[in-house]
């Protein structure tokens, strides 16, 4: 389940007439969907034939989607936070081969790659430059610089006004929003921030808003619980985030770590593109969608997306070639609370 944002843009086809010459004018009218699909031990499976894949918004009728398939060698625009705020980074010591060797063999010179580093500030290593093994480790060398200048007091972070881990989110989400490609962000944390001015539930937002999916990559051992007031709750906000957003949380040892990459890539490769028709629908706003495949029980983890609706002056206008309503999603009743 996630949130399905509708803003207000053009959508249809139009056919307009100037001089005598007819102009054929597209509008966009097919939403895609990154969907992670895994067993329920966090495994991939065989592969799943589209006619299984169903979406119902707001709890409305379950409709077949259009057309499923894998992700494969879609384009990745990938950001990796590198947390240097936590007490103990240790995947850091080994993180610029580990990260280096995940070009060419998983990550591709189509895929752009953005390395950020959170200490006292979150820093950002250049632009999205094409993944390539030697530009990939000097990135992420630069970006410890400052970190392993400090030798053994590592540990001793000593910042006025310290970057937490879900104002760097928020950051990496915006700065991300409008590069192409399926985009994802990487973020080798323990999870626990540490005073942030943003909540996770608007990093959550705002990354659903922008289909921005967050993965997480956790030393193994490390547990995320949140801490209010001295005490301890279940619930686990960093893997909320990841999971509301199409991710996951990985845990890697620094032995591990090269091989945890690779699987990493692997699963945005094997995630699938859900498509079908965007909703016939004028009102803008949270919309909830449940992706389920049929007679299967199964880890399902669908970006979110932001849809656009129809605008009211193009339906209106006689030139326009409408859509066909009876393919277009019915959306339920079911009211989403519009974050605030």
């Amino acid at each position: 389940m996630c949130a399905l944002g509708l803003a207000t843009c053009s959508v249809a086809a139009a056919v307009a007439q100037d001089n005598g010459i007819q102009t054929l004018h597209a509008y966009s009218n097919l939403v895609q969907v990154p969907t992670l699909v895994l067993d329920l031990d966090r495994k991939p499976i065989p592969p799943i034939a589209e006619r299984r894949f169903f979406v119902s918004l707001d709890a409305g009728p379950r409709f077949q989607v259009t057309h499923a398939r894998p992700e494969g060698e879609d384009p990745i625009s990938l950001a990796i936070l590198l947390d240097l705020s936590q007490p103990s980074p240790n995947l850091m010591t080994w993180i610029d081969d580990a990260v280096a060797g995940m070009a060419p063999a998983a990550l591709h010179a189509s895929d752009h790659v953005s390395i950020y580093a959170l200490d006292c500030d979150l820093v950002r290593v250049g632009g999205y430059v094409p993944a390539n093994s030697a530009t990939l480790k000097r990135s992420v060398d630069l970006a410890l610089e400052s970190w392993n200048a400090r030798g053994r007091d590592r540990r001793k972070r000593a910042c006025r006004s310290p970057w937490n881990l879900w104002d760097s989110l928020m950051s990496m989400t915006v700065a991300m929003g409008e590069q192409p490609g399926r985009r994802v962000i990487l973020a080798a944390t323990d999870g626990l921030d540490r005073g942030s001015k943003s909540t996770w539930n608007e990093v959550r937002v705002l990354a659903q808003q922008r289909a921005v999916a967050i993965f997480g990559m956790l030393q193994f051992g490390d547990t995320l619980p949140v801490f209010r007031n001295g005490s301890s709750y279940d619930e686990n906000l960093f893997n909320g985030v990841c999971e509301l957003t199409g991710g996951m949380v990985l845990t890697a040892t620094d032995k591990t770590l090269a091989e945890r990459l690779t699987r990493f890539v692997s699963l945005l490769r094997g995630r699938y593109i859900v498509e079908f028709p965007r909703p016939m629908s004028t009102v803008g706003g949270y919309h909830d969608m449940k992706i389920t495949i049929q007679k299967a029980d199964l880890f399902i983890r669908p970006s979110g997306i932001k849809v656009p609706t129809v605008d009211p002056t193009i339906l209106n206008d006689p030139s326009t070639v409408k859509s066909d309503p009876t393919n277009a999603p019915q959306l339920g009743n079911r009211k989403v609370i519009e974050p605030k």
